[in-house]
């Protein structure tokens, strides 16, 4: 009676459509409740950290402080660190674990025109994984010839006369021919393919067979594996640091890490690689923190943990700088110290001297005195007299997998008891390559179960076997001959334009979009206080104009180099790129 008298038909209509709205919510209360979780906040936060913390923080950082001033690099990478990398690394954050998506049903949520940066997220996110994974098979090699005795990297190998070295060994260095012609056999150019490397690719079949196994029932065995990828790098850090500190000219190596060359600072490149190592080191734009963000409790503090995964991302790097700089030292001193051993057994061979006369202490003065008492004869003998630089050893700037597999590799050979340092180091490699696959598929892999039309017809274990295999496949063209040229073009140019623009799109979409006030009135509800003003300068201004500044430069810089070019390895002049 009530609802014919008094105009029934505008109330009926709002019944209907609060009826609709409720049905609505409660519908997806039912999918939030249906979702999985992880088991606690702590494994979420170790699968941002095993995420985050990469193969990057191990040969990237490093090679840029030795680049870039030593410990003067730390002053734009912690400023780059507030203005940009903690931000952006909530702002993904918040978004997932308020959408409780991947990365396209989130964007889709905000806005149904930017369900393009989600799609973008996950191609990115499958280019990384065709090559990335490519590096844990290489590890698993490395590792399984680690037991070894002695290192198969220790010496060269004998020609098939057995009368003599390889002569591309000797022109190069063990490490370097086991690096290039053993493990990735490679061809002269990027134009002569070759044949694929049967043994590299069953170590990537072996490598996306583990990844398989990880991601194959979601967080439920990915929340398992993290507290493994996540914490076992520290343990062979810390004990690295401790055999590194004991090594001799360690010292060397860390008083150059931490001598700061205050006049880097003024260099714009110093700023625009700090901004960048923050940038890629968190993993920011593939959409892997949105998806891990997704299976939190709507509760969760996000803000919290963004601010502790990001400060550990930056700790590991500092700290692996450490570990790194020891072993450089114990390598570059190993090295100066032959080089000049070579140059007195020389002179002393040379000039028929009294074995023991001359020493490292005396060397300067006793080439003035030969130089002046023999000059015609020491003027023969210069060409041939090497000059040893500890600076220039030090100088010598390595970073990728230059780094990882042969400059490690030549320091562990030197060790004691180096299968044991092999295979820690190995080991520790694949923990971190691994524990950012999990990431990686985790982009790809949650977007599509997210969808009802590819979850309701296959099963979960058939989709992450589906990405891995075509994934597996396509990464078989790293494992021929000229793969690692391919490696390094991938590597170099596939994702790094797309990423800035895609969160530069993420943060406009946000404040924009979105709106910033409802944005922080969601993180109010969610972790009980709305952002400071800190946050929402950051997200409104700064790290937009960042990114815009980041994405200029590298696309000048593409521009102005023209022609993508690699470096090749040329056996007949064995030029090596890295060292």
């Amino acid at each position: 009676a009530l609802l014919n008298a008094a105009g029934a038909p505008g109330i009926k209509v709002r019944i209907k459509a609060t009826a609709h709205i409720v049905g609505n919510r409660s519908l997806r209360m039912e999918a939030e409740k249906s979702r999985p979780l992880w088991d606690n906040p702590f494994q979420f936060v170790l699968a941002c950290i095993s995420y985050a913390v990469g193969l990057g923080n191990v040969w990237r950082f490093p090679y840029l402080c030795q680049m870039h001033g030593g410990g003067g690099f730390l002053i734009p990478y912690l400023i780059m660190l507030i203005l940009e990398g903690m931000p952006l690394l909530y702002l993904e954050l918040a978004v997932g674990q308020h959408m409780r998506q991947g990365s396209i049903g989130a964007w889709k949520a905000i806005s149904p025109y930017l369900c393009g940066v989600g799609v973008a997220s996950v191609i990115v996110s499958f280019f990384l994984s065709m090559y990335y994974n490519v590096i844990n098979a290489w590890a698993f090699w490395y590792l399984f010839h680690s037991f070894q005795d002695p290192l198969p990297w220790a010496n060269c190998p004998l020609n098939s006369n057995h009368t003599d070295y390889v002569e591309e060994c000797e022109k190069a260095t063990p490490t370097q021919y086991f690096w290039y012609r053993k493990t990735l056999n490679i061809s002269p150019s990027i134009e002569e393919n070759g044949g694929l490397q049967w043994e590299q690719a069953a170590c990537l079949i072996l490598a996306w067979l583990v990844v398989y196994l990880c991601i194959l029932r979601g967080t439920e065995h990915t929340g398992k594996v993290v507290y493994v990828t996540a914490t076992m790098p520290y343990v062979v850090l810390t004990i690295y640091l401790i055999r590194g500190l004991t090594l001799h000219g360690a010292a060397n190596g860390l008083t150059y890490m931490f001598t700061p060359k205050l006049e880097e600072l003024a260099n714009p490149k110093t700023w625009i690689n700090a901004a960048t190592q923050i940038f890629f080191s968190l993993g920011l734009g593939f959409g892997s923190l949105i998806a891990f963000a997704s299976y939190n409790e709507p509760s969760n503090n996000c803000e919290r943990h963004a601010i502790i995964v990001s400060l550990i991302n930056s700790s590991t790097s500092v700290f692996a700088s450490i570990v790194t700089f020891s072993i450089y030292g114990f390598k570059a001193t190993f090295n100066y110290e032959n080089c000049i051993k070579k140059v007195i057994l020389l002179m002393t061979n040379f000039f028929d001297l009294e074995e023991g006369l001359i020493t490292m202490e005396n060397l300067d003065d006793m080439k003035h005195f030969l130089a002046s008492a023999h000059p015609r004869e020491y003027a023969d003998l210069l060409p041939q007299i090497k000059n040893c630089s500890l600076e220039a050893e030090l100088d010598t700037a390595v970073q990728g997998t230059g780094l990882a597999f042969i400059v490690y590799s030549e320091a562990i050979k030197n060790m004691e008891v180096s299968q044991l340092y092999s295979v820690l180091y190995f080991i520790m490699l694949l923990m971190l390559g691994i524990g950012s696959m999990l990431g990686n598929t985790a982009a790809i892999l949650t977007p599509l179960t997210d969808s009802k039309f590819i979850s309701s017809h296959v099963p979960r274990e058939m989709i992450s076997g589906g990405i891995c295999i075509i994934n597996c496949f396509v990464g078989l063209l790293f494992t021929m001959q000229a793969g690692n040229y391919w490696f390094d073009i991938f590597n170099d140019y596939a994702a790094t334009l797309s990423l800035l623009l895609i969160v530069l799109v993420e943060t406009i979409a946000v404040c924009y979009v979105y709106g910033l006030r409802r944005f922080q009135k969601a993180l109010g509800a969610m972790i009980g206080h709305e952002p400071s003003w800190y946050w929402k300068i950051m997200w409104a201004f700064v790290s937009p104009v960042l990114i815009v500044s980041l994405f200029i430069f590298y696309l000048t810089d593409y521009i102005r180099t023209g022609t993508l070019r690699y470096q090749a390895w040329d056996a007949t002049e064995v030029f090596c790129p890295l060292l």
